[in-house]
């Protein structure tokens, strides 16, 4: 596999600086000065890499790991080999996804399609258009009169954006992109193929067919949040679309107008969120889910994968299923369905196909 191509292994950090970088203890002293150059995963990792351990279903790797360095609970240290050296850490992989942000600094973020600096030549950028000192604009990007671009921002070769929009202070912005009727704030990446701003999906029962409801908000979308490739993120009707702080959301999700999303969520890909539905902070939703409208979702709240949310949920639950309901009851009625369908309740996390076995 080649490993290199586009993300060049780091010159070299010591375990000890690592330690300290992910707040993880180092278990040996004597390996405070091994240089770790690159991630890996455990069953690949050499001795230049650092890799981690989570749970008990990684032993079989672990034991055998010849890795530089593992990030491994204090329960799982016991049975990381003698050489290989130890952090250890609460919260392994968030451990290693900070070690990994000092290794690797160049995968944090998109990188641009071209090698230039400044506002293209063969970009559209109307003279109304206020561009901070800093910004990169690539060729056949689009920039709408009376647009703000904050400084550091790039604007990807194929990106339009509207009228009046602005944009944030060290934004990346993929290529495709569409931004209209939207105000973005500091530090967000907007994956190529995003559409935000467009018509929500509004329509009222006449007598010679739908009519059409004007679409008048915004869409407000936070500091330091992320959207995935091919996300769609209408505008509301008469209030905003919100989009709130640290909130990431995965490649092709949709997001219907009105609808408020709290700080540092997590939205899985293809998921769906009807129209003036509320999420609080912290919520975590799971791939392929489908939020009805008008419904709210506590702070802290999951939904499983998959699910069906049809009404409100309170603050730190944890749903699954269609139409969701608390993981007990879910798990049950799952049980109960693979006893019946298999003839013996234990298949249910053995045969995910429905195959025999």
């Amino acid at each position: 596999m080649d490993t290199t191509r586009f993300f060049r292994p780091h010159e070299g950090i010591s375990l000890s600086d690592l330690a300290g970088l992910c707040g993880a203890e180092l278990a040996n002293p004597e390996h405070a000065d091994r240089l770790i150059t690159a991630l890996a995963p455990i069953g690949r990792a050499t001795s230049t890499d650092i890799t981690f351990a989570n749970s008990r279903k990684a032993l079989p790797d672990l034991k055998n790991s010849v890795a530089g360095a593992v990030i491994v609970t204090a329960g799982l240290a016991a049975h990381v080999p003698e050489g290989v050296g130890v952090l250890v850490s609460r919260a392994p992989q968030t451990a290693f996804a900070l070690a990994g942000a000092a290794l690797m600094p160049a995968a944090l973020r998109p990188w641009p399609l071209t090698s230039g600096s400044g506002i293209s030549a063969a970009a559209i950028v109307d003279p109304a258009a206020v561009i901070e000192h800093g910004v990169v604009i690539e060729a056949g990007a689009v920039i709408g009169a009376g647009a703000e671009i904050g400084s550091g921002s790039v604007i990807s070769s194929g990106a339009a954006i509207g009228r009046g929009c602005r944009i944030g202070r060290n934004c990346d912005i993929g290529h495709g992109v569409t931004v209209q009727h939207a105000l973005i704030g500091n530090n967000v990446i907007i994956h190529p193929n995003v559409a935000i701003g467009q018509d929500g999906f509004g329509y009222a029962p006449g007598p010679r067919g739908m009519v059409k409801i004007p679409q008048l908000g915004r869409v407000i979308v936070q500091d330091h949040v992320e959207i995935g490739a091919g996300t769609t993120i209408d505008r509301g009707a008469l209030d905003d679309t919100v989009i709130g702080e640290g909130t990431k959301i995965d490649n092709q999700v949709q997001i219907a107008h009105n609808v408020k999303i709290g700080r540092h969520c997590v939205i899985v890909a293809q998921t769906g969120i009807a129209g003036s539905a509320t999420l609080g902070d912290g919520v975590m939703i799971g791939g392929a889910c489908a939020v009805n409208g008008h419904i709210s979702i506590g702070d802290g709240a999951q939904i499983g994968a998959m699910s069906g949310v049809a009404g409100n949920v309170p603050a730190n639950a944890r749903w699954a299923g269609i139409p969701a309901r608390p993981m007990n009851g879910f798990l049950r009625d799952m049980a109960e369905a693979n006893a019946r369908a298999f003839g013996k309740p234990e298949r249910t996390r053995q045969d995910k196909n429905g195959e025999e076995q």
